[in-house]
């Protein structure tokens, strides 16, 4: 790809993946799943155009959904996690050793729910009492769903990632004639 391409190419990704964010302020139902849904589409940049064009495209994201959006709250889900979890992620799958590839993974997942729990508390003036069920802080309860739910979408980016490889990169690289 040309280097005129690759800037139109994240470009469009960068305005899709913005959308996605900022769209949580007007669905507010939608605070986690539409930044989940804007890191999934950078799975594109990785596989098109590599790694450092896919962290680029994520420090864009981050910065234009923190100006843009209403809802802070997702724009942080996008920039502490869901953002660069798909590079990550390319850099972590080639590791043979599975066990410490998923070690890995969970621990930057629940580094970065601690980081955005307290981002919630202190930053974005969340009172405690909304992380309990029926008066009782169920923080760790959360935190062991959220790993639960972690898992799949690990599996879900990994199955993006596969589907976008063989349906979609050669229309792709038809158009750019790679």
């Amino acid at each position: 790809m040309k280097q005129g391409e690759k800037i139109a190419f994240c470009g469009v990704l960068c305005a899709l993946s913005t959308v996605f964010v900022v769209g949580a302020g007007l669905f507010p139902t939608m605070t986690y799943a539409l930044p989940a849904i804007a890191g999934v589409l950078l799975v594109a940049a990785v596989m098109e155009l590599g790694k450092k064009w896919a962290f680029f495209s994520y420090v864009v994201v981050s910065l234009l959904s923190l100006l843009l959006g209403t809802d802070k709250e997702a724009s942080c889900f996008f920039c502490l996690f869901f953002g660069y979890y798909p590079t990550l992620k390319s850099l972590l799958d080639p590791l043979r050793n599975r066990v410490i590839q998923w070690l890995l993974k969970l621990l930057v997942f629940n580094a970065a729910a601690v980081v955005l729990y307290l981002t919630a508390i202190y930053l974005l003036g969340l009172p405690p009492e909304s992380f309990s069920v029926a008066g009782i802080p169920a923080e760790w309860l959360l935190l062991l769903a959220g790993n639960a739910v972690f898992v799949l979408y690990d599996k879900a980016v990994g199955g993006v990632a596969f589907f976008y490889w063989n349906r979609l990169h050669p229309a792709v690289a038809r158009i750019f004639r790679k």
